[in-house]
């Protein structure tokens, strides 16, 4: 497989196959972001090169490809007339093949058709990855997601309407000091609207370099203390109420890690937060976590 630049997959997609189908990001304006600052101008790949790529794969990798993750940054915004060549070859090369993924925003899901999702479903695109970070809309703003609660709760209802699974992340600490409390609630909020399969909490770090990191350097932006993410987190499991959605928060970004499913699992996720909170569950060391 050919890729250009450094490559990003969700932490469970780590046994996928890599298919890099876009080029960097076609919104790369998040405030906190610096994946795709190698790739600062996006384009779509021959399609050509991805189909030799996925030929190649089934010379190298045969019957044992079960998953197929599509990259970059929200390569859903490929035009069709890119994605079903994709798909088509890969349900050739791979007849194992269970699941096909792939990195999507908002507006990415909105600019398509209810027939153009439903086509993508019934040719084996069946999980998306959407990461609205935050429920709280001036966080939103200020982290320039792009798209609004409600614009992810409407993404979030034309994916079901097509029978495509959802995975969406949210970033404790992005509403920063100011805003952690509004923050944590909202982002519960949105994750009951929406209403995922499955959910994801990670926690903010700074990178150098990027938009938010020079608003720290100036003291405009603080991430909360750990107890106050804890904070966070309870709030947002407290106000998340999903019908089946597995949540976990094993990302190395955060100090601790939990899992189960929402809602059954609530009380039990809340009363490992209230220990840690008091002292008895020792958190991750910071020499431990990273991105």
């Amino acid at each position: 497989m050919r890729f250009v630049g450094k490559v990003y997959r969700p932490p469970s997609e780590a046994r996928s196959l890599l298919l890099q189908a876009t080029i960097g990001c076609s919104w790369n304006k998040c405030t906190y972001c610096d994946m795709y600052v190698d790739k600062p101008i996006f384009r779509l790949r021959p399609l050509d090169e991805a189909l030799e790529d996925l030929d190649g794969a089934k010379l190298e990798y045969g019957t044992s490809v079960q998953k197929l993750f599509v990259t970059d940054g929200d390569a859903l915004c490929m035009p069709m007339e890119n994605w079903l060549p994709i798909l088509t070859r890969a349900k050739e090369n791979f007849p194992n093949l269970r699941q096909v993924s792939c990195y999507a925003m908002a507006c990415n899901i909105l600019e398509k058709t209810d027939e153009e999702l439903a086509t993508l479903r019934e040719n084996g695109l069946n999980l998306m990855y959407i990461g609205p970070e935050s429920g709280d809309e001036i966080t939103l703003k200020r982290i320039a997601k792009g798209s609004s609660f409600d614009d992810h709760v409407e993404a979030a209802k034309k994916l079901k309407r097509a029978n495509i699974r959802m995975s969406v992340i949210f970033l404790l600490g992005a509403g920063g000091v100011e805003r952690s409390k509004e923050h944590a609630k909202a982002s519960g909020d949105l994750c009951s609207a929406m209403d995922p399969e499955y959910a994801a909490a990670l926690t903010l770090t700074i990178v150098p370099g990027t938009p938010i990191s020079r608003l720290a350097e100036r003291g405009k932006f603080a991430v909360p203390e750990k107890m106050d993410l804890l904070e966070e987190l309870y709030s947002f499991i407290d106000n998340c109420h999903t019908t089946k959605t597995l949540f976990r928060t094993n990302h190395a970004s955060n100090y601790l890690p939990l899992g189960g499913t929402l809602p059954q699992d609530k009380p039990m996720m809340l009363a490992a937060l209230d220990s840690a909170l008091d002292g008895d569950i020792p958190l991750r060391p910071e020499w431990t976590r990273g991105l």
